[in-house]
Formats: C-alpha cells, structure tokens, sequence
C-alpha cells in the first residue's frame, strides 16, 4: 500500500511533541513538508506559509493543521479547495459555523475532513464507554487542572477571541465525557474566571445535567503547579469508574483495569489513515458546542492579572 504524503502547518510544541513521531511510526504516511513562519524540521522541506506550500507541492495529499483556532478556517478551506485531506487539531475551529462549513465544503470536494479529539484516543477511554454503556450514571466529577505555563508558554494567542482560554485543555475532558457517558448532557450553570488583563478565563467550574437528572459537575483551572490533574470520576448504579492520568488510567469498583502509556497520537493518525481509505469524514462538535454554551450561559468574574513569567 502506498503511503499518504503529509505535510503539518503550523510548528509548534504540539506538532514537535506529539504529530511527528506519530508520523514517522505510521507506515501510512510520510511526512514531506512543514508550512511554518519560525520554524522548521530538519530533513523535511519548509514553506513559510501554507499556500507556498500548495502552490509548491501540488504532490501533497493531507495537511494536518496545527495552527491556533483562529486562522484554522482559511487554511483548511485553501487547502480543501485544492483537493487535500485534512485532519484538524483540537479545537477544530474557532467558531461552529466554521467547521461546519469546513465540513460542507469537504463533502462537496470529495475529501476527508477528520476534527480530532486526542483525548478521546486514550488507552482507557474505549472500554470506558464499553462499560457505561448498560450503566445508568448517577454523578460525574471532572477535575482537569494543569499549569498555563508549562504547556502554552509564551501562547498569547491562547488568551485571545477564539483561543478558548482553560477551555484549550478542558475541551479535553469534556471529549473524553461526550464519548464514553450513555446520555446526552446539558450545561445548566457556569463560572468563569478571567483574569483583568486576559480575554479568556484562567478558570472554569461548570454544571450540567442529563435527561435522568445525573449531577454531572467539571473544573477547569490553569493555574495549579506541581502535579498535573487530569482526572474523571463517575458513580453509576453499578458502582465507581473513574478514568484518570488523563484517560490512560482506568479504575471500575476497587480494580484498575488497564494502566497504559501515550497512544492518543498514534490513534488519532490510524483513524485518519483509515478515513482516507474509505472516503469518509469524522467531523464532531459535541466537545465545542459545550464550551460555547459555557461561554454563552456561564457568569463572567474577574479576578488577579495572569503574567506568564
């Protein structure tokens, strides 16, 4: 089977840390080229700007866009528009209107649109879903807490209209709630904090229900040092699950029943391999649609300027 070839646009800590090497373990790709103001990978050719690179290197298959939400839109439609397939790092776009265009547009060229959700590709999160899937849920806690300026520093962008603020790592957890709990939810209260010098919120707490009345509770904050927190507990009628260390760690009653390593990449590029080869799209907002109704319902507190230094 022939290879895909690949390129990245957008350069940045994601892309180095985590698209790369699940690139290069992949036999269905090979990655060709990076599209990137400052910065570039050896042994792979650099364009400066993603339609050099179109116009360039016509014999590119796939982008997989990893630039900041806002300009997400106008480089996925040039490079839909010229017949590539492209995977979208989370969050898919800065609004929904725009990936659901993106996703129109995809349809109409013939090509795949793939809006990834790592954390849904966590080795713990299948069997997760699996479990509760003949469960009722009574009460779900997420605590989804890690420090600003270990995993976005220097991000100003991030702080910004459509950079989403905490909402960047907490739309993690709700992809991983949205995929494995059995019933759809609906935000009822929020709180978010944003700090008097940022235009996004530092911190989040946020209440939903269920059409069974669970009490489904998360917190989000970008402030916490030391250890990271990353962790969802839920009570159901069969007892306790709880998927931790980021969906890695599962845990049913008193017995962890898989304790795995980093496999959310690698999943995410088997997914797209195989919805190139089939023709097919994978296009799900349920993640960003509850960040826009927390920013639509949720009450606005102000609190300390942030300074990340």
């Amino acid at each position: 089977m022939n290879s895909t070839s690949v390129a990245i646009v957008g350069f940045g800590k994601i892309a180095r840390d985590q698209h790369v090497p699940a690139l290069r373990d992949n036999a269905a790709f090979t990655l060709d080229a990076v599209a990137s103001r400052n910065a570039s990978l050896e042994g792979v050719a650099h364009f400066r700007d993603i339609q050099t690179l179109l116009d360039e290197r016509p014999d590119i298959q796939a982008i997989s866009l990893c630039a900041p939400p806002q300009v997400r839109y106008r480089q996925a439609r040039a490079a839909i528009a010229a017949g590539k397939h492209v995977m979208l790092e989370k969050p898919p776009g800065a609004t929904l209107s725009e990936v659901e265009d993106l996703r129109a547009q995809a349809e109409r060229a013939g090509v795949t649109l793939f809006a990834t959700w790592h954390s849904r590709y966590a080795a713990g999160v299948a069997q997760a879903r699996e479990w509760l899937s003949e469960r009722r849920v009574r009460s779900v806690n997420v605590q989804w807490k890690e420090d600003v300026r270990r995993w976005h520093p220097g991000q100003e962008w991030i702080w910004e209209a459509g950079g989403l603020g905490v909402f960047d790592p907490g739309i993690n957890a709700l992809s991983i709630i949205t995929a494995i709990l059995p019933e759809p939810f609906f935000l009822t209260q929020g709180e978010l904090e944003v700090p008097a010098n940022r235009q996004g919120p530092i911190a989040a707490t946020l209440a939903f229900r269920d059409a069974h009345d669970a009490d489904i509770r998360a917190e989000f904050d970008w402030r916490q040092t030391g250890p990271q927190t990353w962790d969802i507990y839920i009570e159901t009628d069969a007892g306790p699950l709880s998927l931790t260390q980021g969906g890695s760690r599962l845990t049913i009653g008193d017995e962890v029943l898989l304790e795995g390593g980093d496999v959310e990449y690698p999943g995410l590029y088997a997914r797209f391999a195989e919805l190139i080869a089939n023709g097919e799209s994978d296009v799900d907002v349920a993640p960003l649609r509850h960040v826009a109704d927390a920013f639509l319902l949720g009450q606005r507190v102000s609190v300390s300027a942030f300074h990340d230094d």
